[in-house]
């Protein structure tokens, strides 16, 4: 029951600090005005619901998505260090992006392109750890690390070639942001990622076994290779749908399921949930920092790093456990 309260409570806590959001930035607006839709100034209309409404609306669901496929990640590999880019996700995102950025005529749009890319990596990656019909988890982080470095310095031959403005173009779409946020996106993501955390959500229970380790999993009639391939197929999905939006943002999916993990437990069922609102809500703060700190704006992933590297180093020296045993 505690930990239903407590799921609810970061939800409840998630929408709040969402309507919080809405009146901060370089033009205040009154959380009176956007509670009762009651704007009095045409103004208030074009920046709630054309600027900062989809924007905050992404900050959620990147988020929860980076948040829920790191819990994922750290459940199937066993390992508290894994994050969602841990098989070359972001290196094929963004060589997918920066292709895109280079050569105007190639046929994929900049999201799509990072997109198919990041599933393609992890595929590729998949491919190469297979060894007679399985997958060892060792392996395939190889091949993750292999791949990633590849495309990392594919990423930075075409930055080398890039004319001053692709550059600029590739940096900042390498640092993250939400700055580009819009309906579009929202309609998009709004529909994918919801489902694809649905689906994790089901398959939870089945994660809390596969963490016990692939015998004691078989013992209980799961057919475990097939699951990771599932649980892993999907994290990933939902991650470079979040980051063909975005860009790369770090921390999040490494740091806000240890959060979670603290408060709530290694229970999957209810830790995915809680990772979700935790993800969404840490996005939400960056982001509106992000905005609101200077005159311009702050790439996102610079945040996120910096508020995130001093988190992990408490979390080194006083729960040492979580990561060196006990």
């Amino acid at each position: 029951m505690r930990k239903l309260f407590l799921i609810c409570f970061s939800f409840i806590l998630t929408v709040f600090l969402g309507f919080i959001c809405l009146c901060i930035g370089k033009y205040y607006i009154p959380i009176n005005e956007i509670i009762t839709l009651n704007l009095s100034k045409e103004i208030y209309k074009t920046i709630i619901f054309d600027i900062r409404l989809p924007r905050i609306i992404m900050a959620i669901l990147v988020g929860a998505a980076l948040a829920v496929s790191g819990a994922t990640y750290q459940g199937v590999f066993r390992n508290p260090l894994v994050s969602p880019y841990i098989l070359g996700v972001s290196s094929g995102a963004a060589f997918g992006a920066a292709l895109s950025i280079i050569f105007p005529e190639f046929p994929l749009s900049l999201q799509l392109s990072a997109f198919v890319f990041g599933l393609l990596t992890v595929y590729l990656a998949y491919s190469l750890a297979r060894v007679r019909g399985r997958v060892p988890l060792v392996t395939l982080l190889l091949a993750g690390v292999i791949l990633g470095s590849f495309f990392s310095a594919m990423v930075a031959i075409f930055q080398y070639i890039a004319t001053e403005a692709q550059l600029k173009a590739i940096v900042f779409w390498l640092m993250g942001g939400l700055y580009s946020a819009s309906w579009d996106d929202v309609k998009t993501t709004g529909i994918l990622i919801p489902i694809g955390i649905i689906l994790l959500q089901i398959y939870s229970w089945k994660l809390n076994v596969l963490s016990l380790g692939d015998d004691e999993a078989r013992a209980l009639g799961i057919n475990t290779e097939r699951l990771k391939i599932l649980l892993i197929t999907l994290a990933t999905f939902i991650t470079s749908l979040a980051v063909s939006v975005t860009g790369i943002i770090g921390w999040v999916g490494l740091m806000m399921p240890h959060a979670a993990r603290l408060i709530i437990g290694p229970d999957h069922r209810y830790l995915l949930p809680l990772s979700a609102s935790f993800g969404a809500i840490f996005l939400l703060i960056c982001d509106t920092i992000a905005r609101t700190i200077t005159t311009g704006e702050v790439p996102l992933g610079i945040v996120t790093s910096l508020l995130g590297a001093p988190y992990l180093i408490y979390l080194i020296r006083n729960k040492k456990n979580l990561f060196f045993g006990d």
